[in-house]
């Protein structure tokens, strides 16, 4: 009697796991959603796009790219939030989604840090400071002397963006005296910097490096751990003398914070494969994009950093996207 009492417990509890792995055996059943927080054709929409296809293909089911543009994302943020935690629902992430937003914001309708899970890394955009190639301080240490004789303008593509709070980690460690001239995008700023209307710009890769290459603009400086191959001659800030100068944009892909651990593992091996393939690997390296096979553990260490660094600077700035 007992013999047979063990067993059917041992067969309740062998019955009650199989409805928690079954979803991951047979993961994905029908289409997923791509949650993107910007308009169509911005950088965001387009890797979404190119990623997802690939995705596609690998998973055997579609992924429909949506587009839920307004107030920094957070109406997307909230939407993924709040769907079920199926693994049918992602979020295409980014600086602001994830580390900015908690700063810049008094209130929230979502919580990056208990709501979310890092699924899947993109890439990191590296930051350069650029000037015009004529009349424009031959280096970093002529715009440092220029802002002590004025404030030096310096453009970019939005308040609160990568770009500008990158420029105020620079202010912070060099003392540098600049003034903010935010643009609605990047290309906007770069051509008013050519037009004479800024000093100078703090561009991403992705926009910026067509000028580079071209000689439409000199890079001073470059807001990276070492000298990037698609721009080796220009000198990062610690080569200048100022360590811990480290800017990046970022993107990535992630989903409510409860999904299946099995289920965020498969979108993650996917990602890693689709990113990889010649294709978008070649279309990425073309843009000067850094890449590299993260897990959703090493993104979220990844994410975790930059909170400690970025949050409090944003708080000290004073800067507030909410009133």
């Amino acid at each position: 009697m007992l013999a047979r009492r063990n067993l059917l417990r041992s067969g309740a509890a062998m019955a009650a796991m199989l409805p928690q792995a079954a979803p991951a055996q047979s993961f994905p059943e029908r289409p997923i959603r791509w949650i993107v927080g910007y308009p169509p054709g911005g950088a965001s929409d387009t890797f979404a796009r190119l990623i997802g296809a690939a995705m596609s293909a690998r998973l055997g089911q579609n992924v429909v790219v949506e587009n839920r543009p307004g107030g920094g994302a957070v109406l997307a943020s909230e939407t993924v939030s709040r769907a079920p935690a199926d693994g049918y629902t992602w979020l295409h992430v980014d600086n602001g989604i994830l580390t900015y937003n908690p700063a810049l914001y008094t209130r929230l309708p979502y919580n990056p840090d208990t709501d979310l899970a890092g699924a899947g890394f993109i890439g990191r955009f590296p930051l350069y400071i650029v000037v015009r190639p004529e009349g424009a301080p031959a280096d970093f240490a002529g715009l440092l002397a220029a802002s002590r004789q004025r404030s030096v303008t310096y453009g970019t593509p939005a308040v609160a963006s990568p770009h500008h709070l990158a420029m105020e980690l620079v202010r912070r460690r060099t003392n540098i005296d600049v003034t903010h001239v935010p643009y609605r995008g990047g290309p906007a700023a770069m051509q008013d910097l050519l037009a004479g209307q800024v000093d100078c710009v703090v561009i991403d890769t992705a926009t910026g490096l067509p000028f580079i290459r071209d000689r439409k603009v000199r890079a001073l400086a470059a807001l990276t751990e070492a000298r990037t191959p698609d721009a080796p001659e220009v000198p990062t800030m610690a080569e200048l003398g100022y360590p811990n100068t480290v800017a990046y944009g970022w993107q990535g892909m992630s989903v409510p914070k409860a999904t299946p651990a099995a289920i965020v593992a498969r979108l993650s091996a996917e990602m890693i494969a689709a990113i990889q393939s010649p294709d978008i690997t070649s279309r990425m390296r073309g843009l000067g994009i850094d890449y590299q096979p993260w897990t959703p553990a090493q993104f979220e260490a990844f994410v975790a950093a930059e909170n400690a660094l970025w949050r409090p600077l944003i708080r000290e700035l004073g800067i507030r996207l909410d009133g």
